[in-house]
């Protein structure tokens, strides 16, 4: 965490719980500061020995300043670890990164912009997008949080800095002081109800994004649902500058890395807080069409015999998969994984875009089964090298221009996460490419 003081925290005293890729950035800028740490995992706390660090479970909070709890660790619900409890009993307050670098960039007197993206879809688009706004602007700037680099592996900016921070509803419930000047939340969908209790309890989490926050600030709220139509009524009640985003109204986007409608609430919220915080128009441009755009994210990976490939592998829902299939009039489809709750009978509006398809993984007879239902032809392809190069075939002899990976699923049947999916079905395209062809076409079941 470079730049901010070495005795910043001096005296100050926090227990950390979990030591993954969050865990021990917060750790590290902890010692960083003058802290004093002591750290814990369940299943993996091999740290090095360090100055200020005591590496040993948490059986007692007396004393300390704060419990820093890695995102996927759940302080309520689904059921709350026990070191959340015992934060609780002894009357230790339980925070995310996000606050304590805010905290620590404004007592180190910076006077940086933060700004905050959520949103159940979009939010790692919209983030690297302003972030590159503001890079290409001249402007010092640092992204992280939720996508990429921890909130507290970030460097302290200078008073012109700008801070970009995604923020899962997971890191907006433990916040306390952080204030963002600008702030977006672009939709709400189901997701994460196991942590939440239901959908109220999941948009009470995403609108502390507009804690804290005054007239002078700017709340960008995408209100193509009901529970974001409410938010920004709530909002606005408490006198915070509201611009709200209805994805029909606004104008399409069509750059090459940021294709379909739902890309231009993302350019439209970004826009906006660029404009607030000073970015002017002939600026903005300029960043817009140097946009490389988010890998996993509706990326042409390659191209071959006139078919294009599309990774999509970051659309583990519905929800994300139906903004992929409208930016295409007709694709081939690749989906699959383990499902998420209600599986995809909400893209059946969708499917007359599919016209095929390929089904891989654990929960693939589950989608079988809707798409069978509405009279969708597709195959049982199991993996996804099978699925790709029967995906191609069928394109080339249909005549159809994409073939399209957007899951629909979570990766972790057969992949350690959505960038490794993503990754494999890149080099199984770059593949079909050397080779000029599909290579032998497997024998599958072919379902209608």
């Amino acid at each position: 965490m470079s730049g901010f003081p070495s005795n910043l925290l001096a005296g100050e005293r926090y227990a950390v719980c979990g030591l993954g890729r969050n865990g021990a950035a917060v750790v590290q800028a902890l010692l960083g500061m003058g802290a004093q740490v002591q750290a814990w995992d369940d299943h993996n706390a091999d740290l090095p020995a360090q100055p200020n660090l005591t590496v040993a479970p948490l059986t007692d909070l007396s004393g300390m300043t704060a419990l820093i709890l890695s995102p996927g660790i759940p302080h309520l619900l689904p059921k709350a670890h026990p070191v959340a409890d015992l934060a609780r009993e002894q009357g230790v307050q339980i925070f995310s990164d996000a606050e304590i670098l805010y905290r620590a960039a404004r007592k180190s007197g910076s006077q940086a912009a933060f700004v905050a993206v959520t949103g159940t879809n979009g939010k790692s688009t919209t983030t690297a997008l302003i972030a590159h706004l503001f890079t290409t602007a001249g402007r010092p700037c640092a992204a992280g949080g939720n996508l990429g680099t921890a909130s507290l592996a970030l460097p302290l900016l200078p008073d012109n800095g700008v801070y970009v921070i995604e923020m899962s509803s997971y890191m907006l419930e433990r916040l306390d002081h952080f204030h963002a000047n600008a702030a977006c939340l672009l939709n709400l969908t189901p997701d994460h109800l196991d942590r939440h209790g239901d959908m109220a309890g999941y948009a009470a989490a995403k609108a502390h994004i507009f804690d804290n926050m005054s007239t002078d600030d700017l709340a960008v709220i995408g209100i193509d649902d009901e529970w974001c139509r409410v938010i920004a009524s709530q909002v606005a009640s408490r006198g915070v500058q509201v611009i709200e985003l209805d994805a029909d109204a606004l104008p399409s986007y069509d750059g090459p890395a940021l294709l379909g409608r739902h890309n231009a609430q993302n350019v439209g919220a970004a826009l906006a807080i660029a404009h607030h915080l000073g970015l002017d128009d002939t600026t903005i441009q300029k960043g817009l069409k140097s946009f490389p755009g988010l890998e996993h994210r509706l990326q042409k990976v390659a191209e071959c015999d006139g078919v294009s490939f599309i990774n999509d592998s970051k659309a583990t829902n519905a929800e994300a998969v139906s903004k992929a299939l409208a930016a295409y009039d007709k694709v081939m489809w690749i989906a699959g994984g383990v499902a998420k709750a209600g599986g995809i009978e909400s893209l059946a509006p969708f499917f007359d875009h599919i016209a095929q398809a390929f089904l891989i993984g654990q929960d693939a007879d589950v989608l079988g089964t809707t798409l069978k239902r509405h009279g969708m032809p597709f195959q049982q392809c199991g993996t996804l090298e099978k699925a790709v190069s029967a995906a191609f075939q069928a394109a080339l002899d249909a005549d159809i221009p994409v073939v399209l990976l957007s899951p629909a699923c979570a990766s972790f049947d057969q992949f350690r996460s959505f960038e490794d999916r993503g990754s494999h079905f890149l080099k199984i395209c770059d593949n079909i490419v050397k080779s000029g062809h599909s290579g032998t076409n497997p024998t599958q079941k072919q379902e209608d």
